[in-house]
């Protein structure tokens, strides 16, 4: 059942008013996929009164057409910050918007989370608490670089004039702060939340201030580290941050799901359509992907320096039970317009569905080393059997014809299985792909790659190698996607990656981006004070033209081949449930 989200459904509803009202940047889809369902669905099933506006306009009175709620406010940009759903890697604004009914990028404004918060205001005075979250609210809680400024900002909290901030997948936080609200107590310990207060919180670890990182990037660099060690879901200290003469009081990130918790969220029942109100101002580009795909876990221990997920959904990948799957996979088959394909089953990376490390629950996040880089490390538990399995039980329901693989992988964990590496490549060459597997190798100069926190060039050239022979009777290919424009990335090296395609890929890449700083990524630090996590100071490409000028080296000479490019936008990876790097018109496969 949809969430009302106009006020003729609050009276069939016999509500007087509603508890909670989400107030969100993208179209309300009632899907696994979308932050705002999820949240929604979640406190709606623990007994609160859930309503959302999506997409208001900002023009008129439409953010008050529900009334006020008796507890909270709810607001999020969406599933993507608002300026990387807004503009390209080069600033140009983008036209085309996927999540919203028509196509059209003209319902989401510039720094969504500020803007809905001045209009409940202004509509609202003295109104219930505002609560911001989604993936634009957690990667700006703290101070950070903006593109669009080209300088550092304040916490989202201040700026945005709010109340709280809760970051992360949140179900559990947000579920704790309706209660602590309901009952009129303390919210302030709390975990996976953030608000101010005119004192320091004793026992958390003190940032820079904000000014002091205003004043030199030495600064700034060791506040991102200390914020970043301490965004692992698993013993990190509370942190506070001084900004002019209050501070950001930031609370350790809330417990990981349980598989049963996990579970819950994702056996709740959605409707997968996108809600009636909105349906009906025209077509919603994302519902193509999402509509029949399925979430197999979340987190991403690969910790791609350019990556949002790690400081979002964790470094810590969760899992589904495989019942729950084959549960909600059944269900799929149930609906009316299923042709008998699945879209995807995977997370931000494919094959690492049910992955461990042997120490997590004791140690938590190392802090001086990383699950997979430089090479994997000996106490993560991985093998592709189970993903295997859970296909191959999902093929014996007799209304599926096909599950497909569409979610990113990661080719070194499968060169590094060595008991089933190459038996799992095969077994989805055969059954789960149809003409093409898509990768994400990146670059190809190692140099790159290290700034990058990816994986060596020989891993990518054995996995090349490894699928050529598995696919030579097949005939499928790999298709590959790559990054220009990287700290550390100079012209020389984008003339290595383009000689290293032609000889050792002989196929057009289906896509090259540019990199976009975003907030709360180490890449991002990298950008903005030219050094690298060392110190060290490196080459960064921060002209226009020649950030342009190094996709161009690779896109036109292979235009000139084939008289058209597949080239398409697709931010990095800066979406709160990215789990595949499909190109614009299908990027949201796993957001929120």
């Amino acid at each position: 059942m949809f969430l009302p989200t106009t006020k003729e459904e609050i009276i069939n509803l016999n509500w007087s008013k509603p508890d909670i009202i989400i107030v969100s940047g993208d179209t309300y889809i009632d899907s696994p996929f979308n932050g705002t369902a999820v949240i929604g669905n979640y406190l709606t099933n623990k007994g609160f009164k859930v309503a959302v506006i999506a997409q208001p306009n900002i023009t008129n009175k439409d953010i008050a057409r529900l009334g006020e709620p008796a507890l909270f406010w709810g607001v999020t940009a969406g599933a993507m910050d608002s300026l990387v759903a807004n503009y390209t890697a080069t600033g140009k604004f983008r036209n085309e918007d996927d999540l919203t009914p028509g196509g059209i990028n003209n319902k989401r404004p510039d720094r969504a989370s500020m803007v809905y918060t001045n209009l409940i205001r202004r509509h609202f005075k003295n109104t219930k608490p505002i609560v911001l979250g989604g993936i634009e609210a957690s990667l700006r809680r703290v101070a950070h670089y903006d593109l669009k400024d080209d300088k550092l900002r304040r916490s989202l909290l201040f700026d945005a004039k709010a109340d709280i901030l809760v970051y992360g997948m949140a179900e559990k936080t947000m579920f704790e702060l309706a209660n602590a609200i309901k009952d009129n107590t303390s919210f302030e310990d709390i975990k996976g939340l953030c608000y101010i207060s005119k004192t320091k919180k004793d026992g958390y670890i003190e940032l820079p201030s904000f000014e002091t990182c205003l004043d030199n990037k030495q600064n700034f660099i060791e506040m991102f580290k200390l914020f970043y060690e301490n965004s692992a879901y698993v013993n990190s200290t509370g942190l506070y941050q001084q900004h002019d003469t209050r501070f950001l009081i930031h609370n350790p990130p809330q417990d990981l799901l349980t598989e049963q918790e996990l579970d819950e969220v994702f056996d709740m029942d959605f409707t997968r359509e996108v809600h009636p109100f909105y349906a009906k101002m025209g077509d919603v580009k994302a519902q193509e992907t999402i509509k029949f795909s399925v979430v197999s876990h979340r987190g991403c221990c690969g910790e791609c320096n350019f990556c949002a997920i790690s400081v979002h959904q964790g470094k810590s990948v969760i899992s589904r039970s495989q019942q729950s799957i084959l549960n909600e996979v059944d269900k799929l088959t149930q609906k009316q317009d299923f042709k008998g394909y699945i879209s995807d089953i995977g997370g931000p990376t494919g094959n690492m569905y049910q992955i461990s490390c042997k120490i997590h629950d004791t140690v938590g996040k190392c802090k001086d080393k990383k699950c997979l880089y430089p090479n994997i490390c000996k106490n993560l538990v991985f093998s592709h059997d189970k993903q295997m399995d859970l296909f191959t039980k999902c093929k014996a329901n007799a209304k599926i014809k096909k599950v497909f693989v569409s979610s990113g992988i990661r080719h070194d964990l499968i060169i590094a299985d060595k008991e089933i590496g190459q038996k799992y490549l095969e077994f989805i060459s055969k059954n789960n792909i149809s003409g093409q597997l898509k990768i994400a190798p990146e670059h190809t100069c190692n140099n790159v790659l290290d700034a990058m926190n990816k994986p060596k060039q020989e891993s990518f050239k054995q996995f090349v190698e490894m699928f050529t022979n598995i696919n030579k009777d097949l005939n499928q290919f790999l298709t590959c996607y790559f990054m220009v424009a990287h700290p550390c990335c100079s012209s020389d090296d984008i003339k290595e990656l383009l000689i290293f395609i032609k000889k050792n890929l002989q196929f057009k890449p289906e896509q090259v981006q540019v990199f976009t700083p975003t907030p709360s990524t180490y890449s991002t630090l990298m950008y903005y004070t030219e050094r690298d996590i060392n110190g060290k100071e490196i080459f960064v490409e921060k002209d226009r033209n020649g950030r342009m000028k190094q996709k161009l080296t690779i896109t036109q000479n292979f235009e000139k081949k084939s008289g058209h490019s597949s080239f398409r936008r697709n931010p990095n990876r800066h979406s709160s449930y990215s789990s595949s790097r499909k190109s614009g018109s299908s990027s949201y496969r796993k957001k929120y």
